[in-house]
């Protein structure tokens, strides 16, 4: 709530406003049942016409500065909402953006996304008519029952009966029925999970023809969805029919005291038809206000939930240095043969030192006790089986995930000591998955540096081998890209997002099986492109390929999240059972035994 009240400050007029011009209109809106009284016992008894037209247009002069005094309210409370709704989802989305690996895979994608679309509608919802009812229906309720008495204390008594039992009526409704609005929100996150995990595995649906199973799946959490539902609505629907009784018998009560009171000469029948009036005020009043708590209590329920995620504090705290791409007096290591960086390279020293990393709530690590060193422009190979660990090992030099044991390592520095920002502007990583996203190549490829000239582009394009299909579109850079690069190849959208990188010029460069959509031609002559191009960069090469990664200056073998082996090509062939396995799997037993004896 107090950060709610923090975004509402930041409109504290229209915060104020709205309430006091709901507030006007509630005026207005009492005094129109004397003013009927009057026109009944004035105008319609005595028969005078100019009198009740006079005071017909006095009700029309009170509802039309009403109505203006509603539109004006609403206006301001329209906007208030509004503009606290898109500050709260700015914040979260920064907030999100900030968070770590760690924290994104625990709270889940489909839970983040209720967050920040539902959830803080809801919270918007609920924030507009707050301001528009939370003084206005009291106001009305307590106003009607004061004008009552005016009127006639004997027979206003009934308002003072009808009016409790109407709160505790609605009390208990509302005990009942916040819980399970909260249950319900609780499962609509279930049904967006489901949906989007169709929605991004619909091909894998599809071919293994799993679709049957998965409406099903989707229709079980539907159904429980729809019974949530229509269990709380049905609670809630005992709302209006229990009002409606009480006030009608209010009203019975007042028709019968008032009856009298008329036949007895001590009550006009003008003020028999305001109390009349104000009853059913109270009853409308009552009902809104009833509503305003059921979506108050959902708008509460979805706030807590947007807290929840503002709560959560990233793992990864920022460090103090700027990254300094030049090797650090305190590396413990020279490298005469790889040589020192010539003028002008960038290129990065890389050490893992014991290094262990375990994901969250995982019984066992992910990678263990992993100690290396790359030099400043050398080639990094990591190749293993499926799940060894190599995306989690490479994960750690950006700082997507910070090591749970031992240190990693740039320019003799724990990578924790640097800036973030600073750390990932000098890093170009190609994810196993490439993302693109909506607009042109130009666009998307400036994600590597902002600054960077269309000469630069082409450049990155031709060392990605992806000039060819870019100039065969004969759009150049303005060739459109749709959202996910939905218009591209498997193999074109790999091939941009490592243009993307090298844009970067980057001291480190991660290619994480970035190459697997690409034929083995295109794939070598990319190698070829990366070694001759990139020396000013320490590369890593990810794969399950040991074409891609056997000329690399350094191969490390993974191997259950263990290290089974790391030096050359030949040297593994030699030493490491597990690299001689993977290759003689991919490659001739000749071609093996001829790399082994070179």
């Amino acid at each position: 709530m107090k950060r709610l009240l923090g975004y509402l400050k930041k409109n504290l007029k229209e915060t104020i406003l709205a309430p006091l011009f709901k507030m006007l209109e509630a005026s207005f809106e009492l005094v129109i049942p004397l003013v009927v009284a009057s026109m009944i016992d004035i105008g319609v008894n005595n028969r005078d016409t100019g009198y009740i037209l006079h005071m017909g247009g006095l009700m029309i002069v009170l509802g039309i500065i009403g109505f203006i005094s509603a539109v004006t309210a609403q206006y301001f409370a329209a906007k208030a909402a509004v503009n606290a709704g898109t500050a709260m989802r700015n914040d979260l989305f920064s907030h999100i953006s900030s968070l770590s690996y760690r924290e994104i895979d625990t709270i889940g994608t489909s839970t983040l996304i209720t967050r920040m679309t539902s959830d803080i509608n809801q919270v918007q919802n609920g924030v507009n008519m707050f301001l528009r009812l939370f003084l206005r229906s009291p106001f009305v309720v307590l106003g009607a029952m004061v004008m009552a008495f005016t009127v006639d204390v004997q027979a206003a008594v009934s308002f003072a009966v009808a009016i409790p039992v109407l709160f505790a009526v609605i009390f208990l409704i509302l005990l009942a029925s916040m819980p399970l609005y909260q249950k319900v929100q609780k499962q609509l996150d279930r049904v967006l999970l489901k949906t989007r995990e169709n929605l991004l595995g619909v091909r894998v649906v599809r071919a293994f023809n799993r679709q049957n199973d998965e409406m099903e799946d989707f229709d079980r959490e539907n159904s429980d969805l729809y019974q949530k539902q229509v269990f709380v609505g049905k609670i809630s629907a005992l709302l209006n029919p229990l009002t409606y009784v009480i006030i009608n018998l209010g009203i019975v009560a007042i028709l019968w005291l008032g009856g009298h009171q008329v036949f007895d000469g001590r009550l006009s029948q003008g003020q028999v038809i305001a109390l009349i009036n104000y009853m059913s005020q109270i009853l409308v009043e009552l009902i809104k206000l009833a509503n305003l708590i059921i979506l108050l209590s959902r708008a509460a329920a979805s706030l807590r939930r947007v807290n929840g995620i503002f709560d959560v504090q990233s793992a990864i705290q920022d460090g103090s240095l700027f990254f300094d791409s030049g090797l650090s007096e305190n590396s413990a290591e020279h490298y005469p043969e790889t040589g020192k960086k010539r003028p002008g390279s960038n290129a990065a020293e890389i050490a893992f030192r014991h290094v262990s990393f375990s994901y969250a709530d995982a019984k066992e690590a992910a990678i263990s006790d992993i100690s290396f060193t790359a030099a400043p422009g050398q080639t990094i190979g990591i190749i293993g089986g499926t799940g060894s660990g190599k995306t989690t090992l490479v994960n750690l030099i950006p700082r997507f995930y910070d090591a749970t044991g031992g240190t990693v390592e740039i320019n003799g520095r724990d990578v924790r000591q640097f800036q973030t920002e600073s750390l990932r502007s000098q890093i170009g990583v190609v994810p196993q998955k490439a993302a693109l996203f909506r607009g042109t190549l130009r666009s998307n490829l400036l994600w590597g540096r902002a600054d960077a000239t269309d000469s630069e582009l082409y450049e990155a394009l031709d060392v990605a081998q992806a000039r060819e299909f870019v100039d065969s579109r004969q759009q150049g850079l303005d060739l459109p890209i749709e959202q996910g690069g939905r218009n591209l190849s498997g193999g074109q959208k790999q091939r941009l997002t490592i243009a993307r990188a090298l844009v970067r010029k980057p001291s480190v460069l991660i290619l994480d099986d970035s190459a697997s959509a690409l034929d083995f031609a295109t794939d070598a002559r990319l190698r070829k492109a990366i070694h001759e191009k990139t020396d000013h960069m320490t590369v890593f090469l990810v794969s399950q390929r040991v074409a891609t990664v056997k000329n690399a200056d350094l191969i490390l073998v993974l191997d259950d999240g263990r290290l089974a082996g790391q030096g050359t090509h030949k040297e593994l062939l030699n030493t490491c059972p597990v690299y001689r396995e993977i290759c003689e799997s991919q490659l001739s037993a000749k071609e093996v035994e001829a790399d082994a004896r070179a």
